[in-house]
């Protein structure tokens, strides 16, 4: 079951994520958090949106503005392994609170009310107009780079911040997302060397096969996404995910999933 469910929103997700405002990671990570410990999930999905955005990079390569990626890219690879380190070390924390519910024990961890946490407020990038129409002055590009790094690290969520400082640079739609795509490749390298220890002992082979369908299905959703990129997002569908998102952080926080 788990191999069709993260197959179909892998390729639904990746393809989307052209013109959308979600990330791949954003939406493919909940996925992967029901069936794997959250910290696992994160790091899969690392994995596959490295792989997305090597896809990306084959179609967008001509498109790259190389003053942002360096202004933008450096500070974000520093900041990238602090957020990583700190999501290692939140994994390792102990329970915050337990407690029992329909004679089944739930716990309150550290590492799901963090990641809960940040979830509820990227999601709300997306359902609030004020946030979604946020945009940040280019003389900020380094800042931007630490901030979206950080959190790219400590739970993927890099799309988000990233888009509200490159969207005011001027950039043409397809050196945008070339651009961002370079961005974001270089976060992933950064956080995946910190990931590596938990992804080599802790993933098993069912587990790779898991991560092979969704590069695969990664490929046909970035395909089909960029016949379409010229379509506009569809804004009841942002909606209706980012509500999604949000009952899943809750559910994350309060130790459910």
């Amino acid at each position: 079951m788990e191999y069709l469910v993260i197959g179909i929103v892998t390729l639904l997700g990746a393809g989307l994520t052209l013109f959308s405002g979600f990330g791949l990671g954003t939406l493919l990570m909940p996925v992967f958090a029901l069936f794997f410990p959250i910290e696992i999930a994160i790091a899969l999905t690392a994995v596959v949106h490295f792989a997305n955005n090597l896809i990306k990079f084959g179609f967008f390569y001509k498109h790259l503005n190389w003053g942002i990626i360096l202004r933008f890219g450096l500070p974000s690879i520093a900041s990238s392994f602090l957020g990583a380190y700190l999501l290692n070390v939140l994994s390792h924390l102990t329970p915050i609170y337990t407690y029992s519910l329909a004679d089944k024990y739930f716990a309150i961890t550290p590492i799901k009310l963090t990641i809960a946490v940040l979830l509820i407020i990227f999601s709300l990038f997306e359902l609030i107009p004020r946030l979604t129409a946020m945009q940040f002055n280019t003389k900020y590009m380094p800042l931007g780079g630490l901030l979206s790094g950080f959190f790219g690290g400590l739970s993927g969520h890099q799309g988000a911040l990233r888009s509200a400082f490159l969207l005011r640079a001027g950039l043409s739609k397809e050196v945008f997302i070339g651009t961002g795509v370079v961005i974001a490749s270089l976060v992933d390298i950064s956080r995946l060397t910190v990931y590596s220890k938990t992804i080599t002992e802790e993933v098993n082979s069912s587990q790779i096969t898991l991560l092979v369908i969704a590069v695969l299905a990664a490929f046909i959703g970035v395909y089909a996404g960029n016949k379409l990129l010229k379509k506009m997002t569809i804004r009841i569908l942002q909606t209706l995910v980012a509500s999604m998102l949000i009952l899943f952080s809750v559910l994350l926080g309060a130790g459910i999933l």
